[in-house]
């Protein structure tokens, strides 16, 4: 195997989690998930998150064919204000709304990282998560119409992405920043570690 050979398959679409892996010098091969991401009345942020990981997992896994054979590594991220989880939004309206809700106060971000890996009758499949706490500044509603407009919130939890234009936003962060990117680069490393799957694999020269 070269360094440029995907070492596992990435459970997901998002550009941001197949760069965070290439940060940490993991080559992937990216096959997304196609699953029912509804939460189920009454479940809580911390079962949703894993749940909801653990299914694409197991979702790409069931694909030996198009994964290569390569074990499979899912995430999943929800943000959380007042106990209630909040998606992406869809509309103009939904997005300004959810992101005067956050303002001026701390809502937490919920990311849960699953491996699947092992013989294809009998796969292992371990979880790690983790919880971040993130603060918001004031923000105007002519602020948040405008972020709307630059359209990076549509396809992100909570409507804003920390590691974009939504960075002005943020007053003070606890926890994994990766994390509420939406992959958890130390629970990550530690996964793929307890698999002997290796970190630094296609990094430098």
């Amino acid at each position: 195997m070269t360094a440029t050979m995907p070492v596992l398959c990435l459970a997901s679409a998002s550009p941001r989690r197949q760069e965070l892996l290439c940060q940490i010098g993991v080559p992937n091969l990216v096959l997304a998930a196609d699953i029912d991401e509804t939460a189920r009345t009454g479940e809580e942020p911390a079962h949703y998150v894993a749940r909801v990981a653990r299914a694409k997992g197991e979702a790409v896994w069931a694909q030996p064919a198009a994964r290569c054979g390569l074990p499979v590594l899912a995430a999943d991220t929800t943000v959380v204000l007042d106990g209630r989880m909040l998606g992406k939004p869809v509309t103009r309206e939904e997005g300004v709304e959810m992101l005067l809700a956050l303002a001026g106060r701390t809502h937490e971000v919920l990311t849960a990282v699953v491996l699947v890996a092992g013989s294809v009758q009998a796969p292992s499949t371990r979880c790690r998560s983790v919880r971040s706490q993130v603060r918001f500044r004031s923000i105007s509603a002519a602020d948040a119409g405008r972020y709307w407009e630059s359209g990076e919130p549509r396809d992100k939890a909570g409507g804003y992405a920390v590691q974009g234009l939504g960075a002005v936003f943020v007053a003070g962060l606890t926890g994994s920043y990766s994390g509420v990117m939406g992959l958890p680069l130390f629970e990550t490393a530690a996964l793929l570690q307890e698999a002997g799957i290796p970190v630094w694999a296609g990094a430098g020269p």
